[in-house]
C-alpha cells in the first residue's frame, strides 16, 4: 500500500478483514479516499470519515465515538497504516463492538436498570436468590 492507494488497492484486505471479523470496516489512503464495508458489501467506493483522516493526520491509533459521519455514536477503532519509516500512509477502522457495551456507561445507570426490572420490590426477591435454590 502506498500513500496515493485508491479504493480498489484498499478493497481486497478491507473485505478480508470484514469477513473474518463481521463488522463494519472503513479504509482510506493518505491521499485519496477510500472503502466503507457492511454486511458483506462495498457500501462506498469513495469514503472518507473523520476518525480516519484524524488517524492519518495524527499518526495514533484511536479508540472514540465519531460525532459526525455514518458513525455518529458507534465506538470504532482506527489504526494508521504506516510505511516503512513509521509515518502514516492511510488508515483503516473498525466498529469497536465492546466499545458498545461500556462497563462505565452500564455502572452508571445500574439503579435505574435494577428499578426498572425489580420495581421497589427487593431485587432478586428472597425466593430467587441463588442461596434459596440449593
Amino acid at each position: 500500500m502506498f500513500a496515493d492507494s485508491d479504493a480498489s488497492d484498499l478493497f481486497p484486505v478491507s473485505m478480508a478483514i470484514h469477513r473474518i471479523i463481521r463488522l463494519p470496516v472503513t479504509a482510506r489512503s493518505k491521499e485519496k479516499r477510500g472503502v466503507r464495508i457492511e454486511e458483506g458489501q462495498l457500501i462506498s467506493d469513495d469514503y472518507s470519515g473523520p476518525v480516519l483522516e484524524e488517524v492519518i493526520k495524527l499518526n495514533t491509533l484511536l479508540n472514540t465515538t465519531p460525532i459526525k459521519g455514518p458513525y455518529k455514536g458507534v465506538p470504532v477503532i482506527v489504526a494508521p497504516i504506516r510505511d516503512e519509516n513509521g509515518e502514516a500512509i492511510g488508515a483503516i477502522g473498525v466498529v469497536d463492538f465492546a466499545g458498545v457495551f461500556d462497563i462505565a456507561t452500564l455502572m452508571e445507570h445500574q439503579s435505574v436498570i435494577i428499578k426498572q426490572v425489580c420495581g421497589k420490590d427487593p431485587c432478586p426477591l428472597p425466593s430467587e436468590q441463588s442461596g434459596s435454590k440449593r
